[in-house]
């Protein structure tokens, strides 16, 4: 099976297409596929199920077998290849119900992920504690509080928030400070994943939370361990920009 590896901002995918395998992917595929040791290493795997010109469906897996709504990074990772293979500026990816438009030049990837929801802010008990969050949904769900985004903190609050009662599907978190008008400084723990160098839908939720919330101004510039992200919060619909690149191509045994 021949396959690819990408990373957005260090969040690092493997692109397979399912006409490739003979057969759709299982959970099973997908830990090995993401394992460093037994696999190829990945924060999750892109399982491209169709093409149709300058659209392609596609699946996101999360390395630990989990199917994830949607990926920031993923679905940008996604439409610069098919702008490649296809040799389109306005590549389309198709994520179960969601099609989001993307708009690729050179390295840049650009994708409307279409409405970012809101929600009021809510108290949390964690660890003993009462904490506040914003909750957000851009297709996949988010818990964002405005907190010192340091190491120790997300890798003590992220695994108790995601897998807390009050998200019985789990949910990705957001440490959240604000550095600027326009600026916000994140670090985020992935449902399914863990910590991750960035999050292209994280970082999305974090600016729409913090342009409703009035911590900031759009457009936000999203400061994440990999790197910046650019994003629009335009009549509720969140558009998130950056740089993708192809890591290698091969084939699995």
């Amino acid at each position: 099976m021949r396959f690819s590896k990408w990373h957005a901002l260090g969040n690092a995918y493997v692109l397979v297409e399912r006409a490739e395998l003979g057969r759709p992917l299982g959970p099973e595929d997908v830990r090995v596929l993401c394992d460093p040791h037994r696999g190829l290493g990945a924060d999750g795997v892109l399982e491209v199920v169709e093409v149709t010109g300058p659209e392609a469906a596609v699946t996101v897996w999360n390395p630990d077998g989990t199917r994830a709504e949607m990926s920031g990074n993923g679905v940008r990772i996604a439409a610069l290849w098919l702008a490649r293979r296809s040799g389109v500026a306005f590549p389309r990816i198709r994520l179960d119900a969601r099609t989001v438009l993307a708009r690729v030049e050179g390295a840049d990837v650009e994708v409307d992920l279409g409405p970012a929801e809101v929600g009021r802010p809510e108290p949390l008990v964690v660890d003993g504690e009462r904490l506040e969050f914003t909750p957000v949904s851009v297709g996949n769900p988010h818990a964002v509080f405005r907190r010192e985004p340091t190491p120790d903190e997300l890798r003590r609050l992220g695994p108790l928030v995601e897998r807390h009662e009050r998200f019985p599907e789990r949910t990705n978190v957001q440490l959240v400070r604000v550095d600027g008008p326009s600026d916000l400084t994140v670090r985020v723990w992935e449902r399914g994943v863990g910590e991750t160098e960035a999050s292209g839908s994280s970082a999305a939720a974090a600016a729409a939370a913090g342009v409703v919330q009035g911590w900031c101004e759009t457009p936000v510039r999203v400061h994440l361990p990999g790197g910046t992200l650019d994003v629009d919060i335009r009549e509720g619909k969140a558009i998130l920009s950056g740089p993708a690149v192809e890591v290698l191509r091969g084939e699995l045994v």
